[in-house]
């Protein structure tokens, strides 16, 4: 009998577990949400943010509001969703350099490794050499030997300290043995105008934001900073190509929430995640950025991450990286 009873508890409560896990699903979400973007309206992380949002509020029955929080490399955002309520009602679209890079450079109050839970991969985006259409450098080569005639003459651009475009520049200065001073800004957009103006002679971009301007005729792309020639920009070498090797630097795009969020929060949202970016339109969307969509969720994403964390943590040091 007391063997009986025991057997009927135990089945009651996983019984009752079930449910409760089957019920946090279906209430999934219950509030309006925001996502998160570290960057200034305009830029590649706030395009895609709002893809994302476009797709996420029918899907979910909810509001979706980007909310953008430029500055400190994109952690601002970051440390925004790491003391959110753990509820799933705040995300983050971050990027390898809040993620991967800027921690190796600035102090954070957050560890984004441990105080925010990847959901999936959103995008991978190559990152492109671009200069003024009305500059006189056609090609690396051209840019690298005036480079050489004025020995820190040089300045690019970058969207903050410990940015991929960052890192990217200061690959290319250790790649060349050149030297080009870095003038951060808050977001690529506030970049674009001082690229287009001349007073800032270079930036190594993501295609995602880059492409905009490109494609208007605002900007030449001299190469992109990836192993492979970006689909979208065909023409365009690699940096590899035109004999510059080691510099190779791209842009990826993670969605995230708050550490601690309920699991089947957590699944529920990398599921949408998953069927957003295997609509057409959003592939359209994302190819015509330069990009690829990404797949990875949950475990093998934050794998990736960890990975991806380490290989910059590398890079930082060995190219001598530090705030400014």
């Amino acid at each position: 009998m007391k063997l009986s009873f025991l057997a009927r508890a135990a089945g009651l409560a996983v019984a009752l577990l079930a449910a409760a896990a089957a019920g946090a699903q279906s209430s999934y979400p219950d509030k309006p949400m925001r996502i998160m973007v570290g960057a200034s309206p305009g830029g590649g992380t706030d395009i895609l943010a709002r893809v994302l949002a476009d797709k996420f509020s029918p899907s979910l029955k909810q509001t979706v509001v980007v909310e953008n929080r430029p500055g400190a490399s994109n952690t601002i955002a970051g440390e925004l969703t790491a003391r959110a309520p753990a509820d799933g009602a705040t995300l983050l679209l971050a990027t390898n350099t809040a993620q991967a890079v800027a921690p190796h450079i600035l102090k954070l109050k957050y560890d984004p490794l441990k105080d925010l839970q990847p959901v999936g991969l959103v995008a991978v985006m190559p990152n492109v050499l671009v200069v003024s259409a009305n500059s006189p450098y056609k090609s690396v080569k051209d840019l690298v030997a005036a480079m050489a005639a004025k020995p820190g003459g040089f300045k690019y651009a970058s969207s903050g300290i410990g940015s991929t475009q960052h890192v990217g520049g200061e690959a290319f200065n250790l790649a060349t043995g050149m030297k080009s001073i870095h003038v951060p800004y808050k977001g690529s957009s506030q970049a674009h105008v001082d690229i287009m103006s001349g007073e800032v002679d270079m930036m190594f971009d993501s295609t995602s934001s880059a492409m905009g301007q490109i494609k208007a005729g605002k900007f030449r792309a001299l190469a992109v900073t990836s192993p492979q020639r970006s689909p979208e920009l065909p023409d365009v070498p690699t940096l590899a190509e035109q004999g510059i090797k080691g510099a190779d630097v791209s842009t990826w795009y993670g969605l995230y929430v708050t550490a601690g969020t309920p699991r089947p929060a957590v699944e529920r949202l990398s599921a949408e995640l998953t069927r957003t970016l295997k609509l057409a339109d959003v592939q359209t969307r994302i190819k015509a950025l330069g990009g690829e969509p990404g797949g990875l969720t949950g475990e093998p994403f934050a794998a990736m991450n960890k990975q991806e964390f380490d290989h910059y943590g590398q890079l930082v040091r060995d190219a001598n990286i530090k705030a400014e």
